[in-house]
């Protein structure tokens, strides 16, 4: 029974360490969500420009649009006329441009967003050249600058998150087995006693393997609840990352926290129990 009651502190510190480590990863994928998340707003709040020839009617405007709304590229569209165009751009300007030229420069608009994933040179040149068919188009406009510097950016943060989350999750998996491993190191003799009267292996292992999964589990759930105080804190802070965030994959992340606890401390916990299964008794000291 002392065998017993020595290792009940060592799992404490086990879950302890188990649940700060998958704290950490958590955060890490908590940040790569809403690295995501953001690429996709800043890319489908990109407005391209569909300038129509003057004295365009307004049904054929209306006609494009429609036929531009059922394009799997578009995510929505709005006309601008030329009145709307000249207001807006006499407050950018300060002044009234219609008074100070003599006449109205601007056409009628259709302003398109898309969706993030034709936010790419290719994709919109293809784009461009599709709504250019139309002999009511005058030009189709975008900030080509803007999308070149925005996805070379986006790349490199990708790149840059991808390789801090595989070391991280190479440190997880090493931390969890050492630390799960420290804490059966107080079981030995107990775990090698019961083979020396009889126990089969997998006797032996099942209660340890049952204790991993509780251990590993309550880790999981120890992680998520630190986890949800930082996201929470958060929000709190910053109101509009709540109204991006992808509740669905912050879900999935949730999940994914528990299962790699309990699999890791599984793992972890059976090989411990093999490995002093497989050791003479003198080695045990």
């Amino acid at each position: 029974m002392a065998t017993g009651k020595k290792a009940k502190p060592s799992y404490v510190y086990a879950i302890i360490g188990v649940s700060l480590v998958l704290f950490l990863m958590g955060t890490l994928g908590w940040l790569v969500i809403n690295g995501r998340t953001l690429t996709r707003a800043f890319k489908e709040d990109l407005e391209v420009d569909v300038d129509f020839h003057d004295n365009v009617k307004d049904e054929h405007v209306a006609q494009l649009k429609a036929i531009l709304d059922k394009q799997p590229f578009v995510r929505e569209s709005r006309i601008i006329t030329k009145e709307e165009a000249i207001k807006m751009q006499s407050q950018v300007e300060g002044e009234n441009i219609v008074d100070f030229l003599g006449y109205n420069p601007l056409f009628t608009t259709i302003a398109l967003k898309l969706n993030a994933e034709y936010v790419n040179k290719d994709s919109l040149e293809k784009i461009r050249q599709f709504v250019l068919q139309s002999n009511v188009v005058r030009d189709v406009t975008y900030s080509k600058q803007v999308v070149q510097q925005m996805n070379n950016n986006f790349r490199k943060i990708g790149i840059i998150l991808a390789a801090i989350s595989l070391v991280l999750v190479i440190v997880v998996v090493f931390l969890i087995d050492n630390t799960v491993r420290l804490a059966m190191f107080s079981n030995r003799f107990l775990i090698k006693t019961m083979q020396m009267v009889g126990a089969t292996r997998w006797f032996i292992s099942r209660p340890f393997d049952k204790r991993a999964i509780f251990n590993g589990f309550i880790s999981g759930v120890i992680a998520i609840i630190g986890l949800w105080v930082v996201i929470s804190f958060t929000y709190t802070q910053l109101p509009e990352l709540k109204a991006l965030t992808d509740t669905r994959l912050l879900i999935i992340l949730m999940v994914s926290i528990i299962f790699l606890g309990i699999f890791i401390s599984l793992i972890s916990t059976h090989r411990s129990v093999v490995k002093y299964l497989k050791m003479h008794v003198d080695d045990l000291y």
